[in-house]
């Protein structure tokens, strides 16, 4: 197995071969690391489908239909003023739209044009099969034991956020 170090530039390196004899490490420093090499891949891949991370976040947060512009803000954890220069951007780029709600003129909703959504799908596929690739080194029952011990950490902690 591979160790893998991120450089300041959030690109992440392999490095030699990890020895059975590595020392074991803490939960905390673990899950730090593994936040890293997320992000990592995740900075790589938003930027080969030329996309910011928070843009390719609000595209694929998007893929499961229309959100309103309040719910959206609660989702990046931000207030609804900071949110417009995001959707400002991505309306200029094609990927989101914005609209009224029938029903009620004060409230915005956004959704993926056919680019936007073109563009979430193929950032999804691609994460999907670089977050695989972190997993390779685990045998399948270990796959399955991580990804039920990371459901049940979300479960009990919740995400803060709706989305």
């Amino acid at each position: 197995m591979y160790r893998w170090r991120v450089n300041d530039r959030g690109r992440e390196t392999a490095l030699e071969p990890q020895t059975a004899h590595a020392s074991p490490m803490d939960a905390a420093t673990g899950l730090v690391r593994l936040s890293g090499l997320v992000q990592a891949v995740y900075q790589r891949v938003s930027e080969r489908h030329e996309l910011t991370p928070v843009q390719a976040r609000l595209l694929c947060v998007l893929l499961d239909g229309p959100r309103g512009m309040a719910e959206l803000a609660g989702c990046f954890g931000v207030e609804k003023a900071a949110l417009t220069g995001l959707m400002n951007r991505a309306e200029r780029r094609g990927l989101a739209l914005r609209s009224s709600v029938p029903g009620d003129r004060r409230a915005v909703q956004v959704t993926l044009t056919d680019e936007g959504r073109e563009a979430a799908l193929a950032f999804h596929a691609e994460m999907g099969q670089e977050m695989a690739r972190l997993l390779a080194p685990l045998t399948e029952p270990d796959r399955e034991r991580f990804r039920a011990t990371m459901a049940e950490i979300v479960a009990a902690c919740g995400t803060g956020h709706p989305c």
